[in-house]
């Protein structure tokens, strides 16, 4: 008798969903499990698997892709793969971002076999459901397909899921579902968005007027409104930059962003006033949006410790409008969404105040009111040409630290390279460093509330990927302790010839944030040497010890290049620790013919251990004040 070849079968069916939704790359780690859908991927064409080294680089691999496309996808195999990928997907269900996990579990057959005579085969465990029910602590829907004919319903409930709440969702699929006959894809999957209804008119209503009544309850001294707005995250997760640079160009009023949603929008508009961190925002920020606005508008921003900075709480001149609802002052009005509210607000503030009349610059009208100090930028210009100016080539001998190297890399983004960039920060030192760089909108990435050390490394892949940002290159930023946990993805950078470069920063192998966070004092505590003393990549030659569970094993970083480079697939491999061979670095990167720009790149940053980005000051206690 002929078999019979299904027309399409459940690999088939999800293979081109996939690919309905646009996505080029599947990022995983393959298994027995696995081998016969990646077969059926490769042969449909529309979607090329992406092996990377670990089955977390994939899914950070797929979430920085989803961060530029709009979803991404992970796929691995049963148990010992999924639950490496769950801290990924742990990430992209806080910071809200569409991933297809896929994990393809061992056939019906030995699930039988196990229930009949108790027999566990490979990565099995006897509580059956072990990986499901993990995943639905991370996802907005989770499905074992495990019969055919429900195979299709599954997988788009699951997808328009994923679309439709901006978060991940799980699809294990057993090994013998692959070849079954299934549907043929129908209706095309489509993000299902919360209705607007005359239901919703009224509570829209008030709350725009609620923040219309804020702003007039706070005017400056002069009587005129001086309000600010803070744009964050969810601008990006929907996808509202358009709205918002509408908003602000036809109101004039100043704005703000979250580090999380740095770059959302073009950062040279004439509104944008910089990077609010709380108290590790850049001293001139921290002063026009805390001390000169008198309200702040949040516009999708989340309240997380990192978003805030140093600060616990928002007070009752703030507005926060995200998560569906908006919070004025004391007031609440929930089920209203940021794609109405902005366009309502702008109508609000443009009938009230006129077309521009929220126009401002609150550096020269704070400058004016002060008299003038020295320490202070005159006007907008004057602040954003004070961050390019100190990163001029010197050609000096003085030793690199964290705020000379993102100065010094500042001004080469802006005035040396004609290369495209996305920046790929990783937590902490990192992060805080790089938030004042000038960047073009889409050029920024970084996990801002999960904060996984070692994420920069696997999703600078997803980045250089995805359609959206393909013709830029990846520079990252990442710690050295951070670098340890997720290096091996710099293999996946060099498989396919990515010319990332990555700038490991090496502050005497040892967790400098988690100092920062348990014992500041030890930034304080430095006998005669001063921050930044030492000798490169040193330990403490001051006198002041770290704790010792936050020392690590030096790593020479750079040599890890010879490791991963083949004859087809180079990879270079720099260290540097002084400002002229920083500048001789980055000239290398302005010449397409340097063997430097053949593959990736990795530059061991060698800092003294004492040193730290001058946004975290506020953490370290002066030894000259009292106690």
């Amino acid at each position: 008798m002929t078999a019979i070849i299904p027309r399409c079968t459940v690999a088939r069916y999800l293979a081109l969903r996939l690919a309905e939704l646009g996505i080029t790359h599947l990022f995983g780690v393959p298994g027995n499990h696995l081998g016969p859908f990646l077969t059926t991927l490769r042969d449909e064409g529309a979607v090329e698997w992406v092996g990377t080294p670990t089955e977390g680089g994939a899914g950070q691999a797929a979430d920085a892709y989803a961060r530029i496309h709009g979803v991404g996808a992970a796929a691995v195999t049963y148990s010992v793969g999924a639950f490496n990928l769950l801290n990924a997907c742990g990430g992209a269900y806080v910071e809200q971002i569409p991933l297809v996990a896929i994990n393809a579990s061992p056939p019906y057959e030995q699930w039988q076999n196990y229930r009949a005579l108790g027999m566990l085969t490979s990565h099995m465990s006897p509580r059956a459901e072990s990986n499901l029910d993990v995943y639905r602590q991370v996802t907005v829907d989770a499905q074992v397909i495990s019969h055919p004919g429900l195979a299709a319903g599954q997988i788009d409930a699951a997808l328009t899921a994923c679309l439709s709440e901006r978060r991940p969702v799980y699809l294990e699929v057993m090994e013998d579902l692959w070849d079954e006959p299934c549907p043929e894809p129908g209706e095309p999957v489509l993000r299902r968005e919360r209705p607007f209804s005359a239901r919703n008119q009224p509570m829209l209503d008030h709350a725009v007027n609620a923040i219309l009544t804020l702003v007039e309850a706070h005017p400056g001294p002069d009587g005129r409104p001086r309000p600010i707005v803070w744009a964050g995250e969810e601008i990006d997760r929907y996808r509202l930059g358009g709205l918002l640079t509408d908003l602000v160009e036809s109101t004039g009023v100043p704005f703000c962003t979250t580090v999380g949603a740095k770059a959302v929008v073009e950062e040279d508009l004439p509104q944008f006033h910089g990077v609010y961190n709380g108290r590790a925002s850049h001293p001139d920020v921290h002063r026009i949006f805390k001390d000169w606005a008198t309200c702040r508008i949040g516009l999708g921003a989340w309240s997380t410790s990192k978003n805030l900075g140093g600060e616990q709480y928002v007070g009752d001149d703030w507005v926060m409008a995200a998560n569906g609802g908006v919070s004025v002052g004391t007031s609440y009005f929930p089920d209203v969404q940021l794609e109405q509210l902005l366009p309502a607000l702008q109508d609000t503030l443009v009938n009230r105040y006129g077309s521009g009349g929220l126009d401002a610059d609150y550096y020269a009208e704070a400058h004016a009111h002060h008299g003038a100090p020295g320490d202070r930028p005159a006007d907008l210009e004057h602040h954003r040409a004070s961050l390019r100016a100190g990163g001029s080539p010197s050609r000096s001998a003085e030793r690199i630290t964290y705020d000379g190297l993102f100065d010094r890399i500042n001004h080469f983004l802006g005035q040396e390279t004609r290369q495209n960039w996305t920046v790929v920060s990783d937590a902490a030192f990192s992060l805080i460093g790089s938030m004042n760089l000038s960047l073009p909108a889409g050029g920024f990435l970084s996990q801002i509330s999960w904060l996984s050390i070692g994420w920069s490394v696997g999703a600078a892949t997803g980045a250089a990927l995805a359609p959206k940002r393909g013709h830029a290159r990846p520079m990252v930023f990442v710690g050295d302790g951070a670098f340890q946990e997720t290096c091996q993805e710099i293999s996946t950078h060099t498989r396919l010839g990515l010319r990332s470069v990555v700038f490991v920063l090496d502050n005497g192998h040892f967790y400098g944030i988690e100092q920062m966070l348990v014992h500041p004092s030890y930034y304080a505590e430095r006998g005669t040497g001063g921050r930044g003393s030492g000798a490169p990549g040193s330990g403490d030659p001051d006198g002041a010890e770290a704790d010792f569970y936050n020392v690590l094993h030096p790593w020479h970083y750079d040599r890890l290049a010879d490791v991963f480079a083949g004859k087809e697939t180079p990879a270079s491999g720099l260290s540097i620790a002084h400002t002229s061979e920083l500048d001789d670095l980055l000239a290398r990167l302005t010449d397409p013919a340097d063997p430097v720009n053949a593959g990736p790149l990795l530059v061991r940053v060698r800092l003294h251990r004492h040193d730290y980005p001058r946004a975290m000051a506020y953490k370290v206690p002066n030894p000259s004040e009292p106690a």
